[in-house]
């Protein structure tokens, strides 16, 4: 039988039936991990000598297999391990898996991290592990490997911040979450902040059942403590709370509620076939030159459409301060803070990591997740947002006095 169709922990089809529950399966593993990385290791070996155990081939080779040495390694996942290590004759095999003065498990347990982190299930994880490394792992055991998160969650979430944000993005993504025994749903908001330097930055992650004033006074306390000394301007979509509690914790930041948001909610009060239209006639109140002629176009489209949808222009009346806020403005900086769409963004790609996870079983698991989504969305934000130098150059003009930028 060749390696390719060998079972390289040499184990009976049978084997797992003796362990019926996962709590003796999940106890067991610690000694199944053990086999399973001695097979690979042996495996590692063979690719190094050129043959394979007792094969015909290694005959007058000039090096062979020379008994085993014991190593104690350390694993995240199961703690203190004594294994096996083979050796050579000539004392030139050097295993992969077990660098020098490496853990012995750091290959295995990044693998199984990376597929967490890019939405792929504990099922599909057992089964890609166990097909690529021949070694059986439980769903409990790849929940261990990837519990290390939680610390560099804590540590990402406490991190000190910059002292000015010259714009910040704020908006949730609901998720469903098992707890009691319930399927509920939850969001986990994120913000967005933009630097000095025009690059974008996700400035943490809260997770709540639902909105108040007061929660989000307790996120803006948390940026607070954590550096950040003024906002210039806040872009959000209408967050039950978040304008009375953006103006107690940072009460000269400006509050822009989502252009693009509040056309979407008012469409849904018109009927199909007229939203086109409708939608046409609205851009002459988001696109006037100024607050006045905005002001002048909503009147002149309430006339038109307001006995048809008076709850669609109704909302426009409402919220109309915060959602004209942006006319204060230049156009480069209207163009980054009347719509929430780099948050919008950074959710669409949360959702694709996340995806194949429809009920994550606790609140840990589903920031795990999500914290691993925004860590790889993060390694493409490595330039400064298109047109940095001239809209750096608005701020600077308008905010001179808080941008806090060193000229000289």
């Amino acid at each position: 039988m060749s390696k390719k169709d060998s079972n390289p922990l040499d184990l009976p089809k049978d084997f797992f039936k003796q362990f019926k529950g996962k709590d003796q399966f999940n106890d067991f593993f610690a000694s199944f991990f053990k086999q399973g990385v001695e097979a690979m290791l042996q495996a590692e070996l063979d690719e190094h000598l050129g043959y394979d155990k007792h094969s015909v081939d290694g005959y007058k080779s000039g090096n062979s297999r020379n008994g085993f040495s014991n190593k104690t390694v350390k694993t995240d996942s199961v703690g203190d391990m004594v294994l096996a290590i083979p050796r050579d004759r000539n004392s030139t095999f050097e295993p992969g898996l077990i660098p020098k003065h490496g853990r012995m498990s750091d290959k295995l347990e990044q693998a199984i991290t990376g597929m967490y982190a890019r939405g792929m299930s504990t099922m599909d994880i057992e089964e890609q592990v166990r097909e690529i490394y021949g070694v059986e792992v439980s769903s409990g055991t790849v929940s261990n490997i990837t519990n290390k998160l939680l610390d560099n969650i804590k540590q990402w979430q406490n991190r000190a911040l910059e002292s000015v944000y010259f714009a910040v993005w704020m908006d949730g993504i609901a998720l469903k979450i098992r707890q009691n025994h319930k399927i509920i749903n939850k969001t986990i908001f994120l913000v967005i902040g933009l630097t000095k330097t025009g690059h974008k930055e996700v400035l943490g992650m809260w997770i709540n059942e639902t909105e108040s004033a007061s929660f989000w006074l307790n996120i803006l306390t948390d940026l607070k403590a954590r550096g950040v000394e003024d906002i210039l301007i806040a872009s959000t979509d209408n967050l039950t709370g978040f304008t009375s509690a953006i103006k107690a914790a940072f009460p000269r930041t400006v509050t822009q509620l989502c252009v693009v948001h509040q056309i979407r909610n008012s469409a849904k009060f018109v009927v199909w076939k007229e939203r086109k239209e409708f939608c046409t006639d609205l851009k002459t109140v988001y696109q006037a030159t100024n607050r006045e002629v905005a002001a002048q176009a909503l009147d002149a489209f309430e006339l038109k459409w307001g006995k048809k949808y008076g709850y669609a222009i109704l909302s426009w009346r409402a919220n109309w301060e915060n959602l004209t806020s942006f006319f204060d403005y230049s156009l480069e900086i209207r163009r980054i803070i009347y719509t929430t769409n780099p948050i919008e963004s950074l959710n669409a790609g949360i959702r694709k990591y996340t995806k194949s996870k429809n009920i994550f079983p606790d609140d840990s698991a589903a920031q795990k997740a999500v914290y691993l989504a925004v860590a790889n969305l993060e390694k493409k934000w490595t330039v400064p947002i298109p047109n940095w130098g001239i809209i750096l150059n608005a701020f600077l003009t308008t905010f001179e006095n808080r941008c806090q930028i060193n000229l000289i």
